[in-house]
């Protein structure tokens, strides 16, 4: 024999199922319009064969994306961290005036 509060912990439990499932196929469809809108062909470059396969070009296919890190994860905190008030002076940070 069932009790009630086990019927209503069935009830939120298939709720909660639901709500996971309906963000879940939400995050899926989001992903889907993201990849067609990165590859629209409007976005991508005309692929020209005796370019791409040069061998500096395939050096920098490997290198890019490590400078893109450097950037990302050291050198653009560490700007940031040497313009700040307390620090600008110490590390001879300037102010750019266009």
């Amino acid at each position: 024999m069932r009790r009630a509060s086990d019927a209503r912990r069935d009830g939120r439990t298939a709720d909660v199922r639901r709500a996971i499932r309906s963000g879940r196929a939400w995050v899926a469809a989001f992903a889907v319009l993201l990849g067609l809108a990165a590859a629209s062909p409007v976005a991508a470059d005309e692929y020209d064969p005796q370019r791409a396969g040069h061998p500096v070009r395939i050096v920098a296919y490997i290198l890019h994306p490590v400078g893109v890190m450097l950037d990302v994860l050291i050198f653009r905190p560490a700007h940031w961290f040497g313009s700040l008030p307390v620090v600008d002076e110490f590390f001879g940070h300037e102010l750019y005036d266009d």
